[in-house]
């Protein structure tokens, strides 16, 4: 990600230096090179996020945000990736300072492994039915994605594809599958919500479960059927710093937009719940 934002790139004690050696009549900001220097409790350095696919275009907004309120800090490109796997990164030793999940119990083995501060939950998100614009096999309910229930015009069962059960998006559709008693049999299984979307917008799947927050982002690549008890396996999304942050200032204070009014707005204008 490459954010349209300038940031300095003086080093800290060259700031420092500037700040103390500065002619200029108080309050004036800046190097004798006019580049703007940090003042005193200011965050700096890098901001490294890991997150859940399904945030990748609300966080990336967030973190557009969160940089121009901080000029002298820099949000590294964000690594979205399924809860699952951040998680495993992260414990096997990858380097982050906030991690935001997409379920409470991808979460829970962070906190069991002691790698992360208390977690606190922003936002909440639903499944729907992903499937072409038009929806041109007239999928209207999940019962239509049970095994043989529905048919292409060739007469061929139809093709679904679902994140795997260790994803939350996998896990929210096996729930939503055993509340209704039926049987789906995905023709793959992702890592991420983000390749489910992938595959149905370009035609190699006919249908998958995704989020309704990911179908609005996909700009009608894809349509959303909604699903009716959708809310029985609702997601709620919990953030944190984490305990080796390299930057914790900084993450504690990314935790925190996130969190904030402004922040929540940002997350309800690509439709995520509130907790």
């Amino acid at each position: 990600m490459r954010h349209p934002i300038v940031r300095s790139t003086l080093p800290v004690v060259f700031a420092a230096l500037a700040l103390t050696a500065c002619s200029g009549p108080a309050g004036d900001a800046g190097s004798e090179s006019g580049e703007p220097t940090a003042a005193p409790g200011e965050l700096t350095g890098a901001l490294t996020i890991y997150a859940a696919a399904s945030l990748n275009a609300a966080f990336d907004e967030l973190a557009i945000a969160f940089e121009a309120r901080h000029p002298n800090l820099d949000v590294l490109p964000i690594t979205y990736d399924g809860s699952s796997v951040l998680v495993t990164q992260l414990i096997e030793g990858a380097p982050a300072d906030v991690l935001a999940s997409a379920d409470e119990r991808n979460m829970k083995k962070l906190v069991d492994a002691g790698l992360t501060l208390e977690p606190v939950d922003f936002a909440t998100n639903v499944l729907t039915i992903a499937v072409a614009p038009g929806n041109p096999l007239g999928i209207e309910t999940l019962d239509d994605l049970a095994d043989g229930a529905t048919e292409t015009a060739d007469g061929l069962p139809i093709t679904v594809v679902l994140c795997g059960p260790e994803v939350p998006c996998g896990d929210a559709a096996q729930s939503l599958f055993a509340e209704d008693g039926i049987t789906v049999t995905p023709a793959s299984e992702e890592q991420n919500v983000s390749a489910v979307l992938t595959k149905v917008g370009r035609g190699e799947a006919d249908a998958g479960l995704v989020y309704v927050t990911d179908v609005e982002a996909a700009g009608g690549e894809v349509d959303g059927i909604e699903i009716e008890n959708a809310d029985a396996a609702t997601n709620v999304y919990p953030v944190t710093a984490l305990t080796d942050a390299a930057n914790p200032e900084a993450a504690s204070a990314f935790v925190e937009f996130v969190t904030s009014e402004e922040g929540r707005a940002v997350l309800a204008s690509f439709g995520f719940g509130t907790p």
